[in-house]
């Protein structure tokens, strides 16, 4: 019998080209879907019976991911198997961006505020906390989670990420992409401090997309030797920059097909995003 799955984190729409790290313009984002008609046939492909959703980001240009905030709720308002995120920046120059964007946080459909580090902006500095501190207070107003990118290195790093954790997530659930991001940062996470965290009372939550081989596996045994984190993890594929097949496998592996799976697939999502 297939499980039922719930994907904690795809995109919807198509980013202009750029010329990334000084070379061609490209459209890497090769399979990003532009319509709430494309994706809702992939999500029927993959078998996901429900999607929290998020604008495509990742072009420094800011208007290209809030202009995105409109489809995302349309994709959600259409289709009651999806619940949407919103895009937000941390960054000052966005404030006005940010202002439009979070009037919409009441909007049927939506269950999330999605930030990155990637396009600028860094969580210790002070510029940013006026903006950081406003997308904090409206999910807390309207019960959203946040939905924050980890990588390795720079603004994005788990070490620096770390410090919304501390100052935010003790009333507002915070969902940290990418399993910390990358080998150090799977390290760091998974070496303690997730479920330190856990232990302290902060709402965090984690997912495995990105995950290198070995990290879904260490998860697992980590949980079972702490006693804590199987309702913090979830399923995500993060297309288009993810795909599918490769992060159900991985997890799968992982987390066999007992209730660990159910919880990874399908309940933690129930749980955080409805």
């Amino acid at each position: 019998m297939t499980k039922p799955l719930r994907d904690a984190h795809r995109h919807i729409g198509r980013l202009p080209v750029y010329p990334f790290y000084g070379g061609p313009a490209i459209s890497a984002d090769v399979t990003a879907r532009a319509t709430v008609k494309e994706l809702i046939a992939d999500l029927d492909a993959d078998g996901i019976e429900r999607a929290l959703v998020l604008p495509n980001y990742g072009v420094p240009d800011p208007d290209a991911a809030f202009a995105l905030n409109q489809l995302a709720i349309e994709a959600a308002q259409s289709d009651d198997r999806i619940r949407c995120g919103l895009w937000v920046s941390p960054k000052p120059t966005d404030s006005a961006r940010n202002d439009a964007a979070l009037a919409l946080a009441g909007e049927d459909g939506v269950a999330a505020l999605k930030t990155s580090f990637l396009l600028g902006g860094h969580p210790t500095d002070p510029e940013c906390l006026e903006q950081l501190d406003k997308v904090f207070a409206t999910a807390r107003e309207h019960d959203l989670t946040v939905h924050v990118h980890t990588s390795p290195g720079a603004a994005s790093d788990i070490d620096q990420i770390g410090t919304l954790v501390e100052r935010y997530a003790r009333d507002v659930r915070l969902h940290l992409v990418h399993l910390g991001g990358g080998m150090s940062g799977h390290m760091k996470l998974l070496g303690g401090r997730l479920f330190d965290w856990i232990e302290a009372g902060m709402q965090v939550y984690t997912d495995t997309s990105w995950a290198i081989g070995f990290a879904p596996t260490w998860l697992v045994q980590e949980i079972e030797r702490r006693g804590v984190g199987h309702d913090r993890i979830l399923f995500a594929t993060d297309a288009p920059w993810g795909d599918f097949a490769g992060e159900h496998a991985r997890l799968s592996a992982a987390a066999g097909d007992g209730e660990l799976a159910d919880a990874f697939f399908h309940h933690n999502f129930s749980a955080l995003y409805g």
